[in-house]
């Protein structure tokens, strides 16, 4: 039985986006089907599966033939039009056949994060309603088979779970791969029945928990392919470029500027499934990467690492950074380092990216802006009382996005819109040309003896120390201001950073003194989202008991 989703699409915007030329666009396979016609034997994916111990490439032809055989597969579990598959995969092939393959009969796509674990999963696949379920035997040493047969007793709708190199009749590959399901039926009647419209769900995307309980964001096959094609033009990506994607494709920076850019270039998607600057940088010399977007860790660890002194990185030109904030120095060095665009932009899972800056854009812009709204986005600054305000302060952040998504799973009311504008939860100031600059989530103002304390401000001139390898700021309670900062600070290998050289050293900023974190609090490493955003949340629930 479909899952009942309850969006907030609504038939004036269909209108509206249809008037303006915008939608409908169709379906992803569109565009990989015409791929087969025309470059059948051209890389699609390739990257090094950890598990396996190898490199796995497949074209678009075979891409092609195994979504298809994957479909019909999941068809005959009993998978229907508007049910949702999960699968815990990170980067390798088979996530990018799998999505293919639930466009082909109407299922609903829901990746969730390799790193997710028992208390996430009980809760993700229940809410889902999910039907089928596929994971990897094992990946970076833990055991997701194990987990998923402890979890299952506790999920009376998940019918049917398969392993990647599993066995018997839990295996993946015995049951979607090696039978040709596509030959067993009259495979072309049968994927036109079952056809999604492109404003059905196709994807159920949980948020990546930096601020608590994740919710289910809905996207359809406009609003995602809007966001593909709209930063395609924006970043002026053709299909010359080699797309690498390090960041997860359970995350919609891979999802979208992954994997879905990728084949609407109709060109090759390099994946890496864990984590490495030396890899990443072996990837780019190697298969003549261009561009990428990932979070602000990524960057880090790319631009300091040493394997850019062995490797041939001329053919890498765009880095799009987004998810957090950027430390002005970092773009400076990774910009030397890589000798490449380094981009700054601001976006959600609920909206895709919706400002950036861009190659042309003049040093100041590129390095002290998170960018300007792109084509057929807006954003706006505005007071508590939802009017908007003068360049060069700061206040609520709202949007408009051409692939805004459609609601919130079962929680239709929990989307905060103004007068079509959507509350995006994020504190910024706009300057006179319409750049933004991210100062911090309303969650994680600082309120100082009344006095706002610019958080992202604060860390990034902490981040300029040259002992700092990442720093947070959040509010402890305080009796008598209300709140006061704490900075939590990782410091580079080997590094000695104190209470006093942190003061020092925003003194020697200029920083105001009301502005002072009053605590200091070093950290072996930090909380993160499986992107690499900080889990403030969990911050602030340590600060709580901390004083002066």
């Amino acid at each position: 039985m479909a899952l009942e989703t309850m969006t907030i699409l609504t038939q004036d915007r269909i209108e509206e986006m249809n008037a303006k030329g915008i939608w409908p666009k169709g379906l992803l396979l569109d565009r990989v089907a015409r791929l087969v016609e025309t470059q059948p034997d051209a890389v699609a994916v390739t990257g090094i599966n950890s598990m396996r111990g190898r490199i796995e490439t497949v074209s678009y032809n075979q891409l092609w033939r195994y979504a298809r055989r994957i479909a019909i597969g999941l068809a005959e579990l009993g998978v229907e039009k508007g049910e949702v598959v999960s699968y815990q995969l990170p980067n390798w092939w088979e996530f990018t056949a799998l999505h293919l393959a639930c466009l082909h009969i109407g299922a609903i796509t829901n990746p969730v994060m390799p790193i997710f674990r028992q208390r996430e999963l009980s809760f993700m696949l229940d809410y889902a309603e999910s039907k089928v379920f596929i994971a990897p035997k094992t990946f970076r040493n833990y055991d997701h088979q194990a987990m998923i047969e402890e979890l299952r007793p506790a999920l009376p709708k998940l019918e049917h779970v398969f392993i990647l190199d599993g066995e018997g009749d839990a295996s993946f590959e015995t049951h979607f791969l090696e039978r040709r399901w596509e030959e067993e039926v009259d495979a072309e009647a049968f994927f036109v029945a079952r056809r999604p419209d492109p404003n059905d769900i196709i994807e159920i995307l949980y948020t990546s928990g930096t601020s608590g309980v994740p919710k289910g964001v809905l996207h359809t096959s406009n609003t995602l392919l809007s966001l593909a094609d709209t930063g395609r033009e924006w970043l002026g990506l053709t299909p010359d470029d080699v797309v690498f994607m390090p960041s997860p494709m359970a995350h919609q920076t891979g999802f979208v500027y992954g994997m879905h850019m990728a084949f609407v270039l109709g060109t090759k998607l390099v994946l890496q499934d864990i984590w490495s600057a030396e890899l990443a940088a072996r990837q780019i010399n190697d298969e003549g990467c261009s561009y990428t977007m990932a979070s602000t860790p990524f960057l880090a660890d790319l631009a300091d690492s040493e394997a850019l002194d062995v490797s041939d990185v001329s053919s890498f030109r765009i880095f799009c950074s987004a998810g957090a904030p950027i430390p002005r120095i970092l773009v400076e060095t990774a910009t030397e380092r890589l000798g490449a665009n380094i981009l700054s932009g601001w976006g959600m899972t609920e909206n895709g990216l919706v400002t950036t800056t861009r190659p042309e854009d003049p040093a100041e812009k590129i390095f002290n802006t998170d960018g300007a709204a792109i084509a057929n986005n807006a954003v706006r600054i505005v007071d508590p009382d939802g009017d908007p305000m003068t360049a060069n302060t700061v206040g609520r952040l709202q949007a408009q996005s051409i692939g805004m998504f459609v609601g919130y799973l079962k929680r239709p009311d929990a989307c905060e819109t103004y007068d079509g504008w959507f509350e995006t939860g994020d504190l910024a100031r706009m300057d006179e040309d319409g750049y933004i600059r991210i100062v911090g989530r309303a969650k994680d103002i600082i309120i100082r003896g009344g006095e706002n304390v610019p958080v992202v401000e604060v860390e990034e001139l902490i981040y300029r120390h040259p002992a700092v390898h990442d720093v947070a700021v959040v509010a402890m309670p305080d009796e008598r201001l209300g709140e006061r900062g704490c900075a939590f600070v990782q410091t580079n290998a080997g590094a000695n950073f104190t209470f006093d050289a942190m003061i020092e050293h925003l003194l020697e900023a200029g920083m105001s003194k009301t502005y002072l974190p009053e605590r200091l609090e070093l950290v072996d490493e930090f909380p993160r989202t499986a992107s690499g955003k900080i889990q403030k949340f969990e911050l602030r629930e340590i600060a709580k008991g901390f004083s002066v």
